[in-house]
């Protein structure tokens, strides 16, 4: 069928121009969408990428704080070590020093003794012997009131004035004559 002026073209062709026009619109779309899906992959890219790179940051940062960590307790077992070790030195130095002392009152004891034993008025045992406080005392107490003896006992050193104290009273007990 064709008609005079507009000329009716067949519906299939019609249908074909449709068709067409719809692909191209939709290439054209798809092309459209594509840069848009396109363009935001790259965002999302460049997103991903940030994220990553300040992750990778914070990776560092952290493995830079593990390594002064590990820098510190290093430092710290150093330290630990070494005050054990000056510990020792210590207790070896205080033990050379208590022997050295030990042996300082050693020699003193056999300078001591050895001393004794060449003084005439030291007897065996290390004590000063009374024999001639004893005949000094005597003589005093002969010449003396028992007042005075016990004056004189208090100038004499610890030692001999108990002696002297004790003779005094033996001697006394055995001049009384017994009370009935």
């Amino acid at each position: 069928m064709k008609w005079k002026g507009w000329a009716v073209v067949d519906t299939t062709s019609w249908v074909w121009v449709i068709i067409a026009i719809v692909v191209l619109v939709l290439i054209v779309l798809w092309l459209v969408t594509g840069r848009r899906r396109q363009a935001m992959q790259q965002k999302r890219d460049e997103s991903h990428r940030e994220k990553a790179a300040e992750m990778r940051r914070k990776a560092e940062n952290i493995e830079l704080d593990a390594r002064e960590n590990e820098a510190r307790a290093t430092r710290a077992r150093a330290d630990a070590e070494k005050a054990q070790v000056d510990a020792a030195r210590l207790k070896q130095e205080a033990e050379q020093k208590a022997d050295a002392a030990r042996s300082l009152r050693e020699d003193v004891a056999e300078r001591t003794q050895k001393a004794d034993a060449l003084d005439p008025d030291m007897d065996q045992d290390g004590d000063a012997r009374s024999d001639a406080m004893e005949a000094d005392a005597m003589r005093a107490d002969a010449d003396m009131h028992p007042d005075d003896a016990i004056r004189t006992d208090a100038t004499r050193s610890d030692a001999t004035r108990a002696e002297a104290l004790r003779r005094d009273q033996e001697k006394e007990d055995r001049d009384r004559p017994l009370a009935t």
